[in-house]
This record gives C-alpha cells, structure tokens and sequence, in this order.
C-alpha cells in the first residue's frame, strides 16, 4: 500500500480512508476463512437482514457487535467465518411489493403467480446490492464468498428436507384449527406474529330469549358481530344461577338460529353474567369448548374480514361496519340490554397493524412439544446454549415449556413453497422431496402443488446449519459448525433463537451456537423507540456521512450494555469523532519522529525514564482489561478502557513526557523514546482495530516494521519483563503535581508564557519522585524554579493544591493584580449564584419535572451539580486571595 515513511495529512478524512481500506481488504481476501486449517475454528452467522428495504440502525449496533467479535477472534490466531446473507422475510417482502404495484394500479391478482415472483425477485436483488452497500459502508468483515439466501438452490434443499422428515415423523401435520388471521395480508399469522395492544372499546350485554319462552339468558361480549358465528351459551357447572337452564335451547337473535346451554368448566362465572357466548369458528379458546361439546363451527368472515353468506343479512360488510349495523339492530330488536366502556388487549398483526382475526382454517402445523423436550432438558442440566445476560434464559425456558403448536403455512406466494401435493382423484396428499409423477396413494398423475408457502421463520430457523450445506456432509459443515456465538435482540427469542435451537437439536444432535449474546435496542434521546410515525429514526449512513464510520461504530459499541437498550445522541457520535482526531493528531507526532528511524532502533532495550515504564505498565494493564471485557461482551467496558488509556493517558500525558527526550541533546534517550512510541501506539492501535477499523488500518500502515494489514496482525499480550507498580506510584505524583499546577494557572488566569515559582511540601513517598523529575516538572508546568521537601511553609498571597503525598504552593505576588482578580472571581460568583438558583426552582416546579422529557430534567440536573461545583472552587480561591 502506501509508503510507510509518508506522513499523515493535517486532518482524518474518514470517507476517502474508509473507501480506501475496504478495497484493499476485500482484495486482500483477509474476511476469507478456511486459508489455514491450523488454526482454530471461530464462527458467527450472520443474523440476515430481510430484503425489506435498507439497514437501521440497530442493524448497525448488531453488525457492529459481531464484527468486533470476529476481527478480534482473526487477530487472536482463529481461522474466523463470519457468514453473511439474507433472508427472503415472506409476508413483509411481498407486503412491499404489493404496496408497490397498488401505486401502479394492479394488484398481485392482476399478474398472476409467475409474474408476481418475478417482480418480488427484482425486488430482492436490488435490495440485497442496497444491504451489501451497507455492510460495506459500516466496515464489516463477513466472507462474501459464502454468503447465502434463505431461498437459494441449497437452502431451499434443505426446507423440503427438514418439512419430509418432520412429516414422516408424524410432526408436521394438516388440520382445522383456529389461528390468527392477517385480514389485510390475506394469510394466517403465527402466535409470536401477534402484538396484544390494550385498547378501549366497548363491552355489550346481550339477552338469548330462551325457546321455551320462560326468560332470557344475558352474555356479555366485546365483538357482537361474532354472535352471528354461535353455536352455544356456556355457563360453570358449579353455578347455581344457570343449572337449571342447562340443556335448554336459546334462540340466537336476529339469526334466529337455535343454540343448546351447555355446562363447561371454562366458564369464567365472575366476569360479565357468568354467561358465555360460543363461537367455535372464531374464538380458540370456544374452539376448545366446541370440540368438548361436540357443537357445529360456523364461519362468518372472509379472508379480506368481510362478513360471508354465513352472516345472513349483514354479507358482505366489513367486520367493523357490521359491528356497528348489528348494534343498531339488537338495539331496536330489544335485547341490547347496556354497553360499557371496556379497555382489553386486542392482537395485531406485526406485520401489517391490522387488527388479528381468530378464524377456523385449514392449515399446516408443527407438533412443537416433542422437538421441545430436549430443548427443555439441555437447559435445565447446563448443557443447552448459554445466553449473555442469563436472565434471558429463564424468558426462553417458559416460552418452550409452554410452547403451542406452530402454523407454519401462509397464503402468500412469496416464499418456500410447501412440498405437498393434492390429489384430484383420491384427495389424498403426497409429501415429498422432489415433484412427483403421481399420487403415492392411488398412482394418480392429477396431482396440484398446495398453493400456500411456508412461514419465513420455518427456513430461518435452519440458518446456522443450512448455510454450512447441510443436509450434506459438507467440509464447512465438519468444520464451522456447531457455531460459537449468535448476537440478536431480545425481541427474536420466540421467533427466530428458540426455533433455531429446536432445528438443530433434532436434525443435527447438536447445540446450533454455544453463546448467544442478547442485545437491546437503539432508542432515540428521549428512550422513545424508533419508528416512522414518530419519525425519530436515525439513518446509518446519514450517521457515517457525517461523521464517519468509526465513529458511529464507536459510539454504538460504547453505549451498550448485553441485554440492554442503549439511547441514540448525536453529541455521543460527535464525541466519538473527537476521539478519532485526538487519535490521528497524536499518531501525526509520533510519525513524525519515527519517520528516520530504523527498524533496528526500535527495539524496547536501553534506560527507561518513569513516563516509559508507566505507559509500558499501564499497557500490559490495558490488554489485559480489553481482553477480559471483550471475553464476556462487555464492549462498552472495553471501549472505555480504551478511551481512557488513548486519550488521557497516551496522548494526554506520554507523549507530553516524549517531547522531554524528543526535544533534548541525549541521542540515545531519543531512541529509546521512539521505540516506546512506536510500541505502546501500534499496540493501541491494534486493541483499538475491531471498534474502530478504518483509522487504525491508515495509521497502522505508516509504523515502521508493519505487516500487509492490521485485519490480520496479532492481538497484543501483556509482557510481565514491563511491570512496573513502582512507576506507577511515581508517575501518579508528578501528573497530579503538573495537573495541579496547570489547574491554579488557567484559574488565576497566568499567562502561559509566565514562568511561575513553585513550592511543594512532601510527605517522605512524594520526596524523591518529585527530586528525581525536577526538570520534567518545570518543564511541563512553566516553572522557573521548583522548591520541594518536607519543610517547605505556603507562602502568603499562595494559591495551594493537595495532591497524593503533597502540597503545591504557587505564589501569586508579582504573578497576576491579585485585586483585579478578586473583583474577576466575584463577579464570576455572582454569575454561578443566580445559575444555582436558577436550576434550583426550575427543579423544584413539579410542572416542569413531571411534563418536560427526562433527558431535559436530566441535563438540568448535571448543569445545577456543575455549577455548584465550580461555585465551591471559587469560593475556595476568594478565601486564599483574601486570606
């Protein structure tokens, strides 16, 4: 690449360098695993993005997350598989699609099958070149070469082949069954595909004239158009109130149809009348009811939620009109007796927000109990997936331990056809791995694809193995597999880990990822989620745009915590920019003291000063933390270590203590101090490569001795030849003593130029490394002379600071108009009096602290702290000048 010697530009320009190294990356082929089958496996997949639209930004969170995984785990010496690819995400992909072609005035109906798959695979492609786009714009590191697609020629292999098997097995079965139908997506939803909202609506009592004409029985009911769909009333066996009506006859309103009272256990008898409505066809738990009681099922609603035949005079309604016509009937009819107000949960769909409608439906089913047994028990002996945090085990443990049967066919066309085949002649239905010539059953040729295709988690929940070739004894299979970790949202246990971990266990014997990491989500600065309605999103590639990709993936990385969300501020990122310049303008300096050195100067040998040894030290301590962070995924912990070792330490305080050798006559000091750079900064750097690629890369490349890419030099280990406590110790007492110092002269105002008199009191540990730093103290604090031992007395007109060990004196007679400062510092007191104030009433009004944002009380909050704080300060300098 480029010539090492070169020296940096004056500023970081994050879009020409991040262009830049991606390239030479992917030229490079450094993301290819399987190079060296020596080295240890370490793989992820990746969870795939649908082909929905564009990447969000809590797509970025996660693909950051496990880059840094994986560049760390390529650093370290394993042969690292990130594999990417996407998921085809059915009923959302061809909602989409469908949006689109409504703004051209056609329908899906309107093309047919064939040509819609067409559209929705143009739609896919262009897509996917959109998510590849953005992968590469966020700087991951995943293998191109095998990237997959949830409906590839292999993986859809493998569908039909977990489908067959689980068929034979007597797990897959077909059947009438209440689930929950999408009425604007036309398809049938699985459980985990509901949302239950609470909201309000309206409870109505209604009397059931009983046959006989000796009374009535009163339900109560939040959906009367579904009254239309009864087929009983059920009361409590134990409820002396209606055992006398049971086995009597009603007479269904309006309809007219007559309905038996049956006694069920079911029966709640303390909400409503204690009586309830039957409606087998519309309800699950009715459903249940009706089977026990061997009652008629009878469906009122089409696919598109409209009322049917069944519906008598209210066809052809929609459901919520019919709600309202049927109310306005039952009312004149008489026996609407009241209506409440009622707040209860309502499902919606996940896909679409349409209100669910439980219906009877023939579908597909997974027997989910028995695949769960062994889920269930590697969970409970310690064998099973660890999840990171812990707690989200005990979440995924009671959702298998109560799992229900899933419907996994949808009535869309987009997505894994269902290998079934119908029989025109015999009905009967042939499961199979292939097409087949004729029915299995009667030898028939007259067979018809069942039109309906299977639920999108069904193939992604065979992601970690299908991609690895699986159902062949493929050699990534034998190699890659099981996979280590799995890094997800909460919000997928259901739908996508615990379905994943079923698959696995039954087709492969094992476990699919040992670890899988749980993180939160990105909410916006208010903790509000993210959403178009709200339109508080944020872009990924506005973020990297304007600041950079190192920053964004920085800033995300920094602010999570496993298993919880994070807030999305923009002043966070601007942070993390800063910290790529100070980063950039120190390595500017080093490089530039190394650009004549030779390699053979740069060796770590030869007389360390305390700031060597130190920053030696406080490196060994820094891999080590980094390393323990990054092995329990705490990379907010990691992240920050590396902030402060970096910024306050490296770039604040060693290359301060450099520029002693750097700028002095002692030829071999330099050296010394060169070598010390170049090591403590090429380590940084590469502890700093898997959060931030692209600027570690560029700076990398410069050092002198470096290999062709940081992607693949070695992670650093700590070197017990540089422990040093001792400087440590020492070197704490001069930062504070400088720090002090520099401290009382931006407060009194010295003029940087203005060498000051300096006295210090020391306590016996302080003496000698204060003695033995004489010069670099002068130097750093701009003191023309420093007095320091146990018996040094504060002079009068002194500002003073205790320190470890100490107290500086520095005298300000002659040094600043000590009068003019006192009328400075009480003006400024008067200013930070009426902030305190200020903040102190505005906290105290219940009205703001109750209806302003919390991040705004917060901040609040922080500016009353800190202005009391700086108030103490001044208030300290007044009683010295006055003094």
């Amino acid at each position: 690449m480029a010539d090492k010697r070169t020296e940096l530009p004056s500023a970081y320009d994050p879009k020409r360098t991040e262009e830049k190294w991606y390239d030479y990356w992917l030229e490079g082929g450094f993301f290819k695993a399987g190079k060296d089958p020596s080295k240890p496996p370490f793989t992820i997949v990746i969870p795939p993005p649908n082909v929905t639209g564009n990447l969000h930004i809590g797509h970025a969170l996660n693909n950051t997350l496990q880059d840094i995984l994986i560049r760390w785990k390529r650093m370290q010496g394993y042969d690292a598989l990130w594999l990417p690819g996407m998921d085809h995400a059915g009923i959302a992909t061809q909602s989409r699609v469908e949006a689109r072609l409504r703004e051209e005035g056609i329908s899906r109906h309107d093309l047919g099958r064939e040509k819609f798959l067409e559209r929705v695979w143009e739609w896919k492609e262009h897509y996917a070149g959109v998510i590849r786009e953005q992968w590469r714009k966020m700087g991951v590191s995943v293998d191109y070469s095998r990237e997959r697609f949830t409906m590839d020629e292999g993986l859809s292999r493998a569908v039909r082949e977990v489908f067959v098997r689980l068929y034979e097995k007597g797990l897959i079965y077909r059947g009438k069954y209440i689930i929950n139908w999408d009425p604007e997506a036309r398809t049938a939803l699985s459980d985990i595909e509901v949302i239950h909202k609470e909201v309000p609506g309206k409870l109505y009592h209604l009397r059931y004239p009983l046959k006989d004409g000796s009374g009535h029985i009163q339900i109560a009911t939040t959906r009367p158009e579904t009254m239309l769909a009864d087929t009983a009333v059920a009361v409590h066996p134990e409820d002396d109130r209606y055992k006398h009506l049971v086995g009597k006859t009603v007479i269904l309103p309006i309809i007219g149809r007559e309905i038996p009272i049956v006694a069920d256990e079911y029966v709640d008898p303390e909400f409503g009348s204690g009586a309830l409505k039957v409606t087998p066809a519309h309800d699950p738990n009715d459903f249940e009811i009706g089977k026990r009681h061997d009652l008629p099922q009878v469906l009122v609603l089409d696919e598109e939620g409209r009322m049917n035949e069944n519906a008598g005079p209210y066809k052809g309604l929609d459901r919520f009109e019919c709600r309202k016509r049927i109310v306005k009937d039952l009312k004149e009819a008489g026996v609407l007796v009241k209506v409440e107000d009622h707040v209860h949960s309502v499902g919606h769909s996940e896909r679409s927000g349409a209100v669910v409608e439980p219906i009877l439906s023939t579908q597909w089913f997974v027997k989910m109990k028995p695949l769960a047994e062994r889920a269930i028990a590697d969970t409970k002996s310690g064998k099973g997936v660890r999840f990171v945090p812990e707690r989200f085990e005990k979440i995924y443990l009671h959702w298998i331990e109560n799992v229900r049967d899933w419907c996994i066919s949808r009535q869309l066309w987009w997505g894994h056809r269902i290998p079934a085949w119908h029989c025109g002649d015999c009905g009967e239905i042939t499961v199979s791995r292939e097409t087949p010539d004729k029915c299995s059953h009667c030898g028939s040729t007259s067979l018809e694809q069942d039109p309906d295709v299977l639920d999108t988690w069904f193939s992604s929940a065979l992601w970690p193995f299908s991609t690895m070739g699986w159902p062949e004894d493929t050699e990534d299979l034998r190699r890659y597999y099981p996979t280590d970790v799995l890094v997800t949202g909460y919000d997928i246990i259901y739908f996508w880990v615990a379905r994943m971990i079923f698959t696995a266990l039954e087709f492969t014997g094992q476990k699919p990822f040992k670890e899988v990491l749980i993180t939160g989500i990105v909410r916006d600065a208010e903790g509000r989620k993210m959403s178009k309605s709200l339109g508080n999103g944020v872009d990924p590639l506005d973020v990297i745009e304007k600041y950079g990709t190192d920053a964004m993936r920085f800033m995300l990385s920094t602010g999570c915590t496993p298993g919880n969300d994070q807030r999305f501020r923009w002043e966070r990122v601007e942070s993390a920019r800063n910290f790529a310049n100070k980063i950039w303008n120190a390595s500017r300096f080093a490089l530039m003291h190394l650009a004549e050195a030779r390699e053979e100067d740069l060796t770590l040998t030869g007389s360390f000063t305390v700031s060597d040894r130190w920053i030696l030290h406080r490196l060994n301590e820094t891999i080590a933390e980094v390393t323990r962070h990054l092995n329990r995924y705490d990379f907010g912990e990691a992240g920050r270590v590396l902030y402060h070792f970096i910024w306050d330490e490296f770039c604040d305080w060693y290359i301060e203590f450099s520029k002693l050798s750097l700028y002095g006559e002692d030829e071999e000091a330099k050296r010394v101090t060169r070598a010390v750079l170049c090591h403590v900064l090429d380590r940084a750097l590469r502890l700093l490569h898997p959060f931030m690629p692209f600027i570690t890369e560029e700076i990398w490349q410069k050092l002198p001795g470096t290999g062709p890419s940081i992607t693949v030099a070695e992670w650093p280990e700590a070197d017990e030849a540089f422990q040093a406590p001792d400087a440590v110790k020492e070197m704490q007492i001069l930062i504070d003593v400088i720090r002090s110092v520099r401290n009382i002269r931006s407060e009194m105002e010295v003029p940087p130029k203005k060498q000051v008199t300096l006295l210090i009191r020391t306590e016996p540990e302080a003496y000698a490394a204060i003695r033995d730093n004489e010069s670099a103290i002068r130097r750093l604090c701009g003191a023309e002379k420093v007095t320091a031992g146990p018996d040094v007395t504060r002079p009068d007109k002194a500002m003073t600071a205790v320190v470890s060990g100490a107290e500086v004196f520095l005298p300000l007679e002659g040094m600043i108009d000590i009068e003019e400062t006192i009328a400075r510092l009480e003006k400024e007191l008067k200013k930070l009096d009426y902030e305190v104030e200020r903040v102190e009433k505005k906290l105290s009004n219940p009205g703001f602290v109750q209806k302003a944002p919390a991040h705004i009380v917060e901040g609040e909050r922080r500016k009353g702290e800190e202005y009391r704080e700086r108030r103490e300060k001044v208030l300290a300098r007044l009683r010295e000048l006055k003094g």
